[in-house]
């Protein structure tokens, strides 16, 4: 009995292609870049599964075509924006995500954000590089202590709750959230983390807006003009989200008026473009998507995808089908 091809959109650690070629014939897109339309059309067609990120969009005027030959979508990653999965469903392909293999690593990013943007480390960097650090001065730079401030989180989630956790313990912050649903009273009385209402009561109240919300219809520009000007003047924004959920120009002009005081940012709308006026801004911290990249995590994101194969392939649920 044959085995099942797969095709890999982009390259995965070493020991995730070695698993995955001892059940399935693998094809790796050699270039490692994101694939076409015409390309993904094609491996619809070849593939009996097909494992994109986040970078290969799969809408329906792809998923709807005739002749496709792929049964599963196992997508690399927790987010599945990218893929239509209302098309997906007519077409009767079944799709996966790994939504618990980041937690720890995106988690880790926020707090790094947090202390990158509130202690100036990107706009000290850039200065020493320059050329122009004169040496060491008592009004340098000064940036703002974290602790017994007031991190807000946008969503609650995995991942916002273990960054409430660590800059909890690590950081000595106060936690307050606001999420379509609200947590439980253990879970609010374990990371002594107060609920808000509303997204503008949650905004007035933090020092440090932390983004964990999905993205899509419903949170797209969520971050807006408006939603800036609810901000302290001393508040600072972190985006380890999605790139969409924040209006970029909006964003810009809040910083360049000093309206916020700094932001961190991993993701971006139109990636891998940046907005050429963010990137002139001292007080932004800009990352390349760096949220789930360690070792460790991506290994471990490639192995739950593989699982999600192996039940599929057996006749089973896949543990992490989203459609």
């Amino acid at each position: 009995m044959s085995r099942p091809s797969l095709l890999i959109t982009r390259r995965l650690p070493a020991s995730v292609l070695e698993r995955l070629r001892a059940s399935y014939e693998v094809t790796v897109n050699p270039d490692d870049r994101a694939l076409g339309r015409e390309a993904l059309l094609m491996a619809l067609r070849s593939f009996d599964a097909l494992s994109p990120t986040i970078t290969d969009k799969l809408d329906a005027a792809l998923l709807l075509n005739s002749g496709l030959r792929t049964r599963i979508i196992a997508n690399f990653g927790a987010g599945f924006e990218h893929i239509d999965l209302e098309a997906a469903k007519q077409a009767n392909l079944v799709v996966t995500n790994t939504p618990d293999a980041l937690t720890d690593a995106t988690a880790e990013l926020a707090l790094l954000l947090i202390l990158m943007t509130s202690r100036r480390a990107g706009e000290g960097e850039r200065v020493l590089r320059a050329g122009r650090w004169t040496g060491w001065a008592p009004t340098q730079l000064l940036g703002m202590d974290v602790k017994g401030k007031t991190l807000g989180l946008v969503g609650f989630g995995r991942i916002a709750r273990e960054t409430a956790r660590r800059a909890r313990a690590a950081l000595g912050m106060h936690i307050a959230y606001f999420s379509r649903s609200r947590a439980s009273v253990e879970e609010e009385r374990a990371l002594g983390a107060e609920h808000h209402a509303t997204l503008e009561s949650l905004l007035a109240a933090s020092d440090v807006v932390s983004l964990h919300c999905p993205g899509g219809a419903a949170t797209h520009h969520l971050i807006n003009a408006t939603t800036l000007a609810r901000m302290k003047s001393t508040a600072i924004l972190i985006n380890t989200a999605r790139g969409s959920v924040v209006d970029e120009e909006a964003l810009a002009n809040a910083l360049a008026q000093r309206q916020i005081a700094a932001a961190g940012l991993d993701v971006y709308e139109r990636e891998p473009a940046v907005s050429p006026a963010l990137r002139e801004l001292d007080n932004a911290v800009l990352l390349p998507h760096l949220g789930s990249a360690t070792l460790e995590a991506r290994t471990a994101m490639g192995m739950q995808m593989a699982d999600n194969l192996d039940s599929f392939f057996a006749g089973r649920t896949p543990p992490n089908r989203v459609a």
